[in-house]
C-alpha cells in the first residue's frame, strides 16, 4: 500500500507492559491533588484488654462486693496506656440449671478515669447495688456475675469467668451510733433494727460486727458522706464482736482520728449475712482528764544549812497514771487559801524541800499531779506545818 508524502505508516499499536502500568499508578499516587507527599498515616486500632480472671463475689448488706484485678495489658501481650472502662453484667440459669446467656445485662458502667477510687490492694472492690424488693422475691436464687473492660466500645475484652451466688433479705442498716468518750474507753451504743430492709418483720440480732478506721482529720467531713474520700492512714477493719448493742473501745489513742460503723449479723442458710454499714461516727479523742489528786502527804521540819534555819520536807504516794508528768507543789500561809506556787518546773519524784521557809510562821501545803496532755488534779488534802522559833 502506498502512503502520500509525510504521511506514518500506519502499524499496530502495542498493549502497555506490566512495568509500565505500575510506573503510571505510581505517578499518579505521587501527584494526585498537586501533592507529592503520601496522605496521613492512620491512627493504630485501639487494644483490646485482656480478661479478668480472678472475679470474686459475695453478699455485703443490700448489694454484691465484687473484687478483681484489673487487666494492664492487650490480647496482643502490649501494655495498656489507660485505665480501661469497666463493665459489670448480671445474669441467671436456665430451669434446667446452665447458664442462660440471653439473661445477662449490664448493670454498672465504671469510666476508666474513675475505676482508682474502688481500687484497695491492688484490687477493684465494687459494689453492686441490689434492690430490697429484689432480694425479698428472689431469695435464695442464684445469680450470675461477670466482667469485662474496653478502652474502644469496639474492642471489648473477653468476658470473665462467671460467679454464681445466692442473695438474702439483710436487716435494715443501723440507723445511727451513739458515741461517748471517757478516761478509759469510747462507749458506742446503737439500736437493734427490728426489720429487712424491704420491711419485713426481723427476729433477734445475734450478733453485731464492729468496724474501726483511722482518718486523716483533715478528710474527716468528706469521709461521712462518703468514705471513699477519706484518707485513711489506718483501713476500716473489723475490731470486735458483740452480742449486745454496744461496745467499750479500750484500744484507742488520744489525738487520732477514728471512724466507727455497725453491723447487723445473722444466719440464712448456714451463712454468716451482715446489714450494710451503719452511718460513719468520727471521733477524734482528746485527753481532758485529770490524774487523781495526790495521798499521803506528809511534812517533816529539819535543821537547814547553817544557825537557825529550817527546811520543810516534803513526801507523799506515788500516782499510778501512766501518762504522769510531774507534780507541783501549793503553800498557803492561811488556812482554806490555795497559796502560790513553789515549783516553777514539775518534780518528777513525790517528793520535794521548802528552804525558803521561816521561823515562828505556819503554813499549809498542798500537791497536785500533772499529765502529759497539761491536765492538773485537784490538790491533795492541805497539811498543816509549823516551824518553831529556836530556843533563846
Amino acid at each position: 500500500m502506498k502512503t502520500g508524502k509525510g504521511a506514518r505508516p500506519n502499524t499496530p499499536r502495542r498493549p502497555l507492559s506490566s512495568l509500565t502500568i505500575s510506573v503510571v499508578l505510581f505517578s499518579s499516587f505521587l501527584f494526585a491533588d498537586g501533592c507529592g507527599a503520601p496522605g496521613e498515616p492512620l491512627p493504630p486500632a485501639p487494644p483490646t484488654p485482656i480478661a479478668i480472671t480472678d472475679l470474686e463475689a459475695r453478699q455485703a448488706g443490700d448489694a454484691v462486693q465484687l473484687s478483681f484485678t484489673m487487666p494492664n495489658k492487650s490480647t496482643l501481650g502490649v501494655k495498656l496506656k489507660e485505665v480501661p472502662t469497666l463493665e459489670v453484667l448480671r445474669g441467671s440459669l436456665k430451669p434446667d440449671g446452665t447458664v442462660d446467656e440471653k439473661s445477662f445485662r449490664v448493670v454498672d458502667t465504671v469510666p476508666g478515669s474513675l475505676v482508682n477510687e474502688y481500687v484497695q490492694k491492688g484490687k477493684v472492690e465494687f459494689p453492686d447495688a441490689i434492690l430490697p424488693q429484689e432480694l425479698k422475691t428472689h431469695a435464695g436464687e442464684p445469680v450470675l456475675y461477670r466482667v469485662r473492660t474496653y478502652i474502644s466500645p469496639k474492642k471489648i475484652s473477653p468476658s470473665s469467668t462467671d460467679v454464681s451466688l445466692k442473695l438474702y433479705p439483710v436487716p435494715a442498716p443501723i440507723p445511727s451510733v451513739e458515741v461517748e468518750l471517757t478516761e478509759n474507753a469510747i462507749h458506742l451504743k446503737w439500736q437493734a433494727p427490728i426489720r429487712t430492709t424491704a420491711g419485713e418483720p426481723l427476729g433477734a440480732i445475734p450478733e453485731y460486727h464492729v468496724y474501726r478506721g483511722e482518718l486523716d482529720p483533715q478528710t474527716a467531713e468528706a469521709a461521712k458522706v462518703d468514705p471513699r474520700k477519706g484518707t485513711w492512714k489506718a483501713p476500716v477493719l473489723q475490731i470486735a464482736v458483740t452480742t449486745i448493742p454496744e461496745y467499750h473501745d479500750v484500744g484507742f489513742d488520744y489525738d487520732k482520728t477514728y471512724a466507727y460503723t455497725v453491723r447487723s449479723v445473722v444466719q440464712v442458710q448456714g451463712m454468716t449475712l451482715e446489714s450494710s454499714d451503719s452511718p460513719l461516727v468520727v471521733l477524734t479523742p482528746r485527753d481532758t482528764f485529770p490524774p487523781a489528786a495526790p495521798q499521803g502527804l506528809v511534812a517533816a521540819v529539819l535543821p537547814g544549812a547553817t544557825g537557825d534555819e529550817k527546811v520543810v520536807d516534803l513526801s507523799w504516794s506515788i500516782n499510778l497514771e501512766t501518762d504522769l508528768a510531774g507534780y507541783r507543789v501549793y503553800r498557803s500561809e492561811q488556812e482554806g487559801t490555795p497559796g502560790e506556787l513553789l515549783t516553777k518546773d514539775l518534780l518528777p519524784t513525790p517528793a520535794y524541800r521548802d528552804t525558803s521557809v521561816h521561823n515562828g510562821q505556819k503554813y499549809w501545803y498542798r500537791v497536785t499531779a500533772v499529765d502529759k496532755a497539761g491536765n492538773e488534779s485537784a490538790p491533795s488534802p492541805p497539811i498543816a506545818v509549823e516551824v518553831a522559833q529556836p530556843p533563846s
